[in-house]
């Protein structure tokens, strides 16, 4: 049958129940757990009176807020399943998500009214402010809850799902992985164990929350642990900056993506920005510059440590130790505690220590697959491992070491390149502020790389001097035969380059 779930927000609420246990950033709200409680059982009883039951998907398009982890939690209560809607897709692209997972209600924030009627039925729309503002549908549905009526919640296992998370798309149309409550909870004490976090942690969130990692590092560990979370409404370079600087706030867990470590390392609030409180900060998504690592652990003593997983993986699989950061230049670390990983090649066997192959995965904290989509589940699994698309190589030691995308591989004279490799490479000079490789066509080589690149302001950086910088450290295969400039590179919303869009603007011959 499965371990029964259990009420985190509730058990909080008796244990600790004058602790913080959210803050939102923007509107300035603060909730203890005794609080967070009462909301969360208002939120409940709202769904429920909306005929949210077990198995109901309940939709949220919005930004951050405290109201979304409210949310969330509201759902575990109700057995409901939130799908966390990314605010940046196009009608079009949501209306495959609201087509695809059948929302009965949802939650949107104002500023995005008009795309949710767009794609939803208007009386099943709620309306989120993300301020606490009493006009808005939520927080009306929240003081019109009976809490006199005696309710039943249902008694949940850990295959039950909780979450929908649309995979960004960057390889094609987006698919629901289905996260159930066993899936979050392996992940999530993987985490706590290897984060160091604990009952008087705090995290800042501003990863987006339609995302797993806003989800999973560090808002459901530190709720589930009775940490405190403070939310962001969204990233901005100079606001974290300052918050990390708050003592009071004391904030020592983050986690993001290296496009914002990287802006947050050219705000001019850096200099002087104070890093000392943070006990974990996590760096993922995509591929690591060891130079970004290099220049926090140099300026901030500050080890960022890498994390590698998929959301189909829970999201987590590996991770990096604080105390050998630097040792394994490049390392993504080793697997996490419930988690097995293989790197196996084209034939469908593990490769030798220190080849390269395809990661795949299992473990209690992998995905069991896609929403209502057996198809695509059986492709990304073989029995119970699931075949992630990412290339690898492991050392001696265990470590992994990420090449590339599988799919973004290209092939130059008989030569696999994995543009990751160039990419690190190209971080290592200043004037580049942003850097992603793609293959394009060579009538002689088949294929050679392209290097799309966003400089700094004023960087005094051309093809040939870019060029020249590759030769001087990679096989000469892998050195790009042409450079193009651009302002900036197209992103999914959880930070990642859309390679295929990179493709389509600049992989001409």
């Amino acid at each position: 049958m499965g371990q029964t779930v259990f009420d985190w927000v509730a058990f909080n609420a008796v244990r600790r129940p004058a602790h913080a246990a959210l803050g939102d950033v923007a509107s300035g709200r603060r909730y203890t757990y005794a609080e967070m409680n009462l909301r969360v059982e208002r939120a409940a009883r709202f769904l429920s009176d909306r005929g949210i039951t077990k198995g109901s998907r309940v939709g949220v398009l919005a930004r951050n807020s405290t109201d979304m982890v409210e949310i969330l939690f509201a759902c575990q209560r109700t057995g409901a399943i939130m799908v966390p809607m990314n605010w940046r897709l196009a009608a079009a692209e949501l209306q495959h998500v609201m087509s695809d997972s059948t929302p009965a209600i949802l939650f949107a924030d104002t500023a995005f009214l008009d795309t949710a009627q767009q794609v939803a039925d208007p009386a099943s729309i709620v309306t989120l402010t993300g301020d606490g503002a009493p006009e808005s549908g939520y927080e009306r549905g929240l003081h019109g809850a009976d809490l006199a009526a005696p309710r039943n919640w249902p008694t949940l296992t850990n295959h039950d799902p909780w979450l929908l998370i649309y995979t960004s798309g960057t390889t094609g149309r987006s698919k629901g992985a289905i996260l159930t409550h066993g899936t979050v909870f392996y992940n999530m004490i993987s985490l706590n164990m290897f984060s160091r976090l604990t009952s008087d942690s705090v995290a800042l969130i501003f990863n987006p929350l339609f995302h797993t990692g806003g989800l999973s590092a560090y808002t459901i560990p530190a709720i589930h642990t009775g940490a405190t979370v403070h939310v962001m409404r969204q990233f901005d370079a100079g606001e974290v900056n300052m918050l990390l600087s708050d003592q009071a706030l004391g904030i020592t867990h983050i986690n993001s993506a290296p496009t914002m470590f990287l802006l947050m390392s050219q705000h001019p609030s850096f200099a002087a920005a104070d890093y000392s409180r943070l006990v974990c900060a996590t760096i993922g998504g995509e591929a690591v510059p060891t130079a970004l690592v290099d220049r926090y652990l140099r300026e901030k003593n500050l080890p960022l440590q890498t994390l590698y997983g998929l959301t189909e993986g829970g999201p987590v699989l590996t991770a990096v130790d604080a105390d050998t950061v630097g040792a394994h230049p490049g390392s993504v670390g080793t697997t996490l505690l419930y988690t097995e990983m293989r790197l196996v090649g084209a034939d469908g066997t593990d490769v030798p220590t220190g080849d390269i192959g395809e990661i795949w995965a299992r473990g209690p904290n992998v995905s069991p697959g896609y929403w209502q989509d057996p198809e695509k589940t059986k492709e990304a699994f073989d029995g119970d491992w699931l075949k992630t698309g990412d290339a690898a190589r492991q050392d001696a030691d265990g470590h992994y070491y990420l090449a590339d995308r599988w799919k973004d591989m290209y092939i130059s004279g008989a030569e696999n390149v994995y543009p990751a490799e160039i990419e690190n490479v190209l971080y290592q000079l200043d004037g580049i502020a942003e850097v992603a490789v793609i293959g394009v066509p060579d009538a002689r080589w088949g294929e050679t790389g392209r290097a799309v690149v966003v400089l700094k302001a004023g960087a005094d950086l051309n093809q040939g001097s870019i060029i020249a910088h590759c030769r001087a450290h990679l096989a000469a295969f892998k050195v790009p035969s042409s450079v193009v400039f651009t302002d900036v590179l197209p992103r999914s919303g959880g930070g990642k380059v859309v390679k295929p869009e990179l493709r389509a603007r600049f992989g001409g011959a």
